[in-house]
């Protein structure tokens, strides 16, 4: 995508986390919405411990040290310092992506094969520099736990957001969102 398609996509979003639409979910004080939620997106660090696991067991990847992506209308997604992550369970896949806001995207897939599990931004645009050298998961295709609780994957094949009982929605990738 040139310059001028990427601030059209960019342009498209209706919600930009300024104020919460009427179908939004009311948060308690323990809760985030994510609709609160900027976009352009923010990164945020995080000390929360962060475990992936393949097949329920292997520790693919384990830190302290993980940066949480926050857009309007999703779930957080986490992304895992490289050097925390357990290389001998991945292994590159030929999927790419084109993200409008972090840039092109490649993926791993487990060692023992399949789809896609995983994905990096090797050269990410400037104003996510600070995703390169992370990896990132889809909570449907491993297990991902956030401080101990199991991760529940944000809906649609695409999203890799993490759901946990401190978010609330309606998410993105719910029947019907394709609007938003």
């Amino acid at each position: 995508m040139n310059e001028s398609e990427i601030k059209s996509t960019q342009a498209q979003w209706r919600y930009r986390g300024k104020q919460r639409p009427p179908f939004a979910l009311i948060p308690s004080e323990r809760q985030e919405s994510v609709w609160d939620y900027p976009r352009p997106p923010a990164v945020e660090d995080s000390n929360a411990t962060v475990i992936v696991r393949a097949n329920n067991v292997a520790i693919v990847a384990q830190s302290s040290r993980a940066k949480r992506v926050l857009e309007t209308a999703s779930p957080p997604t986490w992304y895992i310092p490289a050097a925390d992550v357990n290389w001998a369970y991945l292994e590159s896949s030929n999927e790419s992506s084109f993200c409008e806001w972090k840039g092109k995207a490649s993926y791993f897939a487990l060692a023992s094969g399949g789809q896609p599990v995983a994905w990096v931004y090797p050269a990410p645009r400037a104003e996510f520099a600070e995703l390169a050298g992370y990896v990132a998961f889809y909570p449907a295709r491993v297990a991902c736990f956030v401080n101990n609780e199991r991760v529940r994957p944000q809906p649609s094949e695409f999203y890799g957001g993490w759901i946990t009982d401190n978010i609330v929605g309606p998410f993105k990738g719910d029947a019907g969102t394709s609007g938003w």
